[in-house]
């Protein structure tokens, strides 16, 4: 199964404003995905994830690492792709709705 496009916005469309509140409800999303197609977080192979400031990488590390703790990753929590949506710019200008948030999956 391929799932994209999961961003930090709740069922009412309100983006978190702390990039560690923002990994939790993308991966909320991604889980309710996951689940509707009969599968779960601990079937993940790879995560890529798009973060607008590269230096929120340790708050982004340490909340996608608690929200996934318990879960049976085959690769473990270092299966992500961090990449930023500045660096990749010169190749594409990446599509970001209003108030997507800081982080995208």
């Amino acid at each position: 199964m391929w799932a994209c496009g999961q961003v930090p916005a709740d069922e009412h469309g309100i983006v978190p404003e702390a990039i560690g509140d923002q990994v939790v409800v993308a991966l909320d999303n991604l889980e309710q995905v996951l689940t509707a197609a009969g599968a779960s977080l601990s079937s993940l192979l790879k995560l890529t994830v798009f973060l607008a400031d590269l230096d929120e990488f340790d708050a982004y590390n340490a909340a996608y690492q608690r929200r996934l703790a318990g879960h049976q990753l085959h690769r473990g929590p270092r299966c992500r792709s961090p990449a930023s949506a500045a660096r990749n710019a010169s190749r594409s200008t990446p599509w970001q709705p209003q108030g997507a948030g800081k982080v995208g999956m």
